[in-house]
């Protein structure tokens, strides 16, 4: 475990509640990587500095405790732009990093990707924070030569090189994506008539174990930020054989950053292609209000903000004031309650799904005859059957599914 500092900034507008939530958020995500915050520092100021984004007392006051104490490291709670960066760095010096918290983020995502689509998403998301910020990362080699910064020095030439390698990685990286792309919204349109349900929420919320407890699938599940990227779809089975397809996303976090949101657009594209929303919320969180804003800003960002969606608050099994339940029946219109992990009140939720699917999708029966029973792969692959009677001359089929399904099935019938 490394030890290491955090550095806020609060101004005149900051929330002191919202700024407490992101610092117990940083020591969360930086314990991710291993790192312990054993301090954290806020300075109160009425502006940004627009040279160090703090103030450059504060910054050399940080940096001297960090040498006192052997630190390695100083977190920054918020997206340091270029310049803020390399100023900040170049006070540092090259032993002590700094980390703000976007940095940070890719990091862990870097650390938490498995698929190689994971992995490119991730690794788009890094060249374009990191393509900015090359300006200074080569100005050792300038000393070391004995040159003066003059235009064309050996640090400067460098920057130019990789900034070249990078423009060409993203460039490849973009196409690479956008062909993943066209081979999820084929696998969309594959099931394009089954109802589709999204879980979305802040990070941690409980998603991958809820998905566990709905499906039966073996989901990863870990108390850790972050702890799955990839989208994970499963069918699920409901009362009056509905069957509907869940999927776990990514989660959420404040400030999360719009490279991130933009490179892993194929991925929450799911969300973006569902019926039904279910907004999970940690019921034991600080900053309930802005767990739920949070969701809804990135939702509109993803431009599914006005699909369907249910409010439910996962770990009830953690709450001891039941009166939270008053209050929040109050303020969001009676949400539902529920433990993914001790698996309470998991009916609840299950009823709601079906009775939104069941308001989409319809009942219609087909007799389909044998010499036509290839028509069936189509009934099993485009609908939820309900009930199959076989008959000397044909076979009777019962099913959910939505108008367009049904004419298309019964045209191959004429």
């Amino acid at each position: 475990m490394t030890d290491s500092i955090l550095l806020s900034l609060s101004l005149p507008a900051t929330n002191s509640n919202v700024l407490n939530e992101e610092i117990e958020e940083m020591k969360q995500l930086a314990l991710t990587l291993n790192y312990n915050i054993q301090s954290s520092i806020i300075q109160n100021k009425n502006s940004i500095n627009a040279s160090t984004y703090f103030g450059k007392g504060k910054i050399e006051s940080v940096i001297n405790q960090c040498k006192e104490l052997n630190y390695y490291t100083i977190f920054i709670n918020d997206e340091l732009n270029p310049g803020h960066y390399k100023r900040i760095q170049k006070l540092a010096g090259e032993e002590i990093i700094i980390i703000d918290r976007t940095k940070l983020i890719l990091d862990i995502f870097n650390n938490h990707a498995t698929t190689v689509e994971s992995k490119k998403q991730v690794e788009l998301a890094s060249l374009e924070y990191m393509m900015p910020r090359l300006i200074g990362m080569w100005t050792h080699l300038e000393r070391q030569m004995g040159g003066i910064g003059t235009t064309g020095g050996p640090g400067e030439k460098q920057i130019e090189i990789d900034k070249r390698l990078i423009r060409k990685d993203i460039t490849k990286l973009r196409k690479d994506l956008k062909n993943i792309e066209k081979q999820r919204t084929t696998q969309r349109k594959s099931r394009s008539n089954i109802f589709k349900v999204s879980l979305a929420g802040y990070t941690n919320a409980g998603k991958s174990s809820l998905l566990r407890t709905l499906t039966g699938y073996n989901a990863y599940v870990k108390d850790q930020l972050f702890a799955t990227l990839d989208t994970t779809t499963k069918k699920v089975k409901l009362n009056n054989n509905v069957e509907v397809l869940v999927s776990d996303t990514v989660g959420f976090l404040r400030n999360l950053p719009h490279e991130l949101i933009a490179s892993f657009r194929s991925t929450l594209g799911d969300i973006k292609d569902s019926d039904l929303i279910i907004k999970l919320i940690d019921i034991t969180a600080n900053d309930i209000n802005g767990h739920i804003e949070t969701i809804n800003e990135t939702l509109k960002f993803l431009e599914c903000h006005n699909t369907k969606s249910i409010i439910v608050f996962n770990k009830i099994d953690k709450i001891k004031d039941k009166s939270i339940y008053e209050r929040l029946n109050h303020l969001y219109n009676n949400p539902i309650y529920i433990s993914s992990l001790k698996k309470l009140r998991i009916n609840k939720l299950e009823e709601a799904i079906e009775k939104h699917a069941t308001e989409m999708l319809k009942v219609f029966k087909v007799k389909i005859p044998h010499n036509k029973s290839h028509i069936l792969d189509k009934v099993y692959k485009m609908t939820s059957l309900i009930k199959r009677e076989d008959s000397y001359d044909s076979i009777n089929i019962e099913f959910h599914s939505t108008e367009s399904v049904y004419k298309n099935i019964l045209s191959e019938l004429k």
